[in-house]
């Protein structure tokens, strides 16, 4: 079981895109993984043939490290592969030695908790090359084929012969493995039950408690009691963007008012660019990329897609970005790197009909802003107005109270002045002291 997110310690295979027997070649999607976040497809690196599957569709809990599956080197027999005693996660202590060492007479099968295929391995042994020597350029850690062939190649390396009482016989023998213990899945591996039935006469009914959910409840948890809070709330008076929309779809540009508040928080970060910044162990670090996180519910939590360099976008293509996102959010199909990061968080529940909150910063972000439903309300003048309340919250340690209300106030600004936020050269606001 890899490691697919920073944060993820477990994992479920949702499903098995490969069968036993199947050839595997580089980029194949081997199986779709539930992480702490997101449904995640783990590709193999190597070509190969997949001989068991030690772990079936919907386990969870699979720990980080534990084998899920056993891979021979192509053109080997695969019915007769010998599964290992010990399918468990190593321990942290034996995930930091040499796991990766090859010594003479390995045979080519491979655990996919590995960093490397077989076609690696096999190459080590072959040219009696330590895997601590070779710099690993695929994903995740994992050692290439081709990292071997170029440190081979650039070191003109030759075959070492091997003592004949090392070296493996030119055919591979079958193990002594009965065709019972070679169909058996080991006794480590996760048990599937089917949902319990709530008891008779018991008023509650238990609910499986996802990875991401598991991790949303942890990362929460963290932010309430490790960050310090500050609020701040800010009215917008919306009747120039609800005209400015408007005027837009007569054009024939459909976006949504969310895709107006995206684009004048991003500008407002430009403007106030000590707010585009997280907090690190070092301290408060200014970040040069706006990239603004869109909150999303899902049927397994709620996870923030990221709208690259929003204040450089049109709101057009914010608006098609949103909904692409949020789209492959809800089906599970984002990639790590589409949800983890970014530097300011939107999260807006006026399509619930809430017309104020306050929303928890998502660490290492320093802020997050809470948008409510658009109200008509009287004006000054006792005529009608349409306003929409934000609250910012803020990480006092990097945004005090005086910088988030000039963010506010630069966000107020641009959604009450539409022409703000197309404008090419962007001012940033000068912090008075």
């Amino acid at each position: 079981m890899p490691a697919l997110s920073p944060t993820m310690t477990e994992g479920t295979i949702v499903k098995w895109y490969k069968k036993e027997g199947d050839v595997l070649s580089p980029g194949d999607v081997l199986c779709d993984i539930q992480t702490d976040k997101a449904v995640v497809a783990m590709d193999t690196e190597e070509e190969a043939t997949l001989a068991k599957i030690l772990i079936p569709e919907d386990s969870k809990s699979v720990k980080i490290g534990a084998l899920i599956a056993l891979l021979v080197q192509e053109g080997e027999d695969w019915r007769d592969v010998e599964i290992p005693t010990d399918t468990t996660a190593p321990s942290s202590d034996e995930q930091q030695g040499n796991t990766q060492d090859i010594t003479p007479g390995t045979s080519g099968i491979q655990g996919i908790e590995l960093k490397m295929g077989p076609a690696v391995r096999s190459l080590l042994h072959i040219y009696n090359i330590n895997s601590n020597d070779v710099t690993a350029s695929g994903p995740h850690g994992w050692l290439l084929k081709g990292d071997v062939l170029n440190l081979i190649k650039s070191k003109s390396l030759k075959p070492v012969p091997l003592d004949r009482d090392k070296q493996p016989p030119s055919a591979p023998s079958k193990p002594t493995v009965t065709p019972k213990a070679a169909d058996k899945v080991p006794d480590t591996a996760p048990i599937v039950s089917p949902p319990q039935p709530p008891i008779e006469g018991v008023g509650f009914t238990d609910i499986p408690l996802t990875n991401m959910r598991r991790t949303i409840a942890k990362r929460l948890t963290q932010s309430k009691t490790t960050i310090p809070y500050s609020y701040a709330t800010i009215d917008c008076d919306m009747e120039k963007v609800l005209r400015f929309r408007k005027q837009l779809q007569k054009d024939g540009v459909k976006i949504s008012v969310n895709d107006m508040i995206v684009k004048a928080a991003a500008v407002a970060l430009q403007q106030v660019p000590a707010v585009n910044a997280i907090w690190s162990e070092s301290g408060p670090k200014l970040l040069p990329e706006v990239d603004v996180c869109v909150a999303v519910a899902t049927d397994s939590g709620l996870i923030t897609p990221i709208i690259k360099d929003a204040a450089n976008l049109g709101v057009e293509e914010i608006s098609s970005q949103t909904q692409e996102l949020a789209a492959r959010a809800r089906e599970g199909k984002l990639k790590p790197h589409e949800f983890q990061g970014g530097s300011f968080t939107i999260s807006n529940l006026g399509m619930y009909g809430i017309t104020e909150f306050t929303a928890i910063i998502n660490p290492p972000q320093s802020s997050i802003l809470a948008v409510g439903k658009s109200r008509v309300i009287l004006g000054t003048d006792s005529t009608p107005q349409t306003v929409m309340t934000v609250t910012l919250s803020m990480d006092s340690r990097v945004v005090d109270g005086a910088l988030g209300s000039i963010f506010l106030q630069a966000f107020r600004d641009n959604m009450e002045n539409p022409m703000f936020m197309i404008a090419k050269n962007v001012q940033a606001v000068r912090l008075e002291s």
